[in-house]
C-alpha cells in the first residue's frame, strides 16, 4: 500500500455508540480523533461511510460524530460490517478494536481491500484487547496509522488549498 490519497479512499466509522462509548479505554481519544478525520475527509472530499452495532441496544452512533456525518449510519447485527464502504483504501476507525472493528476489517482484506486502520480512532474496554488486535490486523496485511498520519497523506501537500483550515483540526 502507498500513502492514503483522497482521491483513492473512503473512511470508515465503525460503532462509535452512545451506550458502548463510557466504557471504553481512552473513549475521549478515540471519539475526538474519530471527529478530526470526519472533518478532514468531509474538507477533503473522501467518502464516509458508518456502521451502528445494534442501535437499539447499544444506543446511535454518539452525537459529537452522528452531526458531522453525510448520512446516517448503516445498522447492523453481525460483527463485521458486512457493506461496502466505498472505493479505494479503507481508512477505519471505531469500536471495539477486537471485536466489530477486527471483524470488519478482516472481512474486506479476505475481499482482496487495502484497508488502514487508525490506532489513535480505535478503542477497546480494556487497551490489551484494542493492541492484540492491532497486531493481528498488521499480520493480516493491514496498515496501521494515526490521524495526523492520514491527515497529511489526504493533504500531501502544504499547498493544498484546505491545508490551514484541515491543519487546524489537528493542533
Amino acid at each position: 500500500m502507498a500513502l492514503i490519497s483522497t482521491a483513492d479512499s473512503t473512511l470508515l466509522v465503525v460503532d462509535l455508540q452512545e451506550r458502548l462509548m463510557p466504557a471504553i479505554a481512552d473513549a475521549d481519544e478515540v471519539v475526538e480523533n474519530a471527529g478530526r478525520l470526519v472533518r478532514a475527509a468531509t474538507r477533503l472530499g473522501v467518502g464516509v461511510a458508518a456502521t451502528e452495532q445494534n442501535p437499539e441496544g447499544l444506543g446511535r452512533t454518539v452525537g459529537a460524530i452522528a452531526d458531522l456525518l453525510p448520512a446516517p449510519a448503516i445498522a447492523k447485527t453481525g460483527f463485521a460490517a458486512g457493506i461496502d464502504p466505498g472505493p479505494g483504501t479503507i481508512v477505519a476507525l471505531g469500536c471495539e478494536a477486537h471485536v466489530c472493528v477486527l471483524q470488519t476489517v478482516l472481512a474486506l482484506r479476505a475481499q482482496g481491500r487495502e484497508v488502514a486502520v487508525v490506532a489513535d480512532a480505535v478503542g477497546s474496554r480494556r487497551t490489551a484487547n484494542r493492541d492484540r488486535a492491532l497486531e493481528r490486523m498488521r499480520a493480516h496485511g493491514v496498515d496501521v496509522v494515526t490521524t495526523e498520519m492520514v491527515v497529511f497523506e489526504w493533504l500531501g501537500s502544504s499547498e493544498d488549498p484546505a491545508f490551514r483550515e484541515v491543519l487546524k483540526l489537528i493542533k
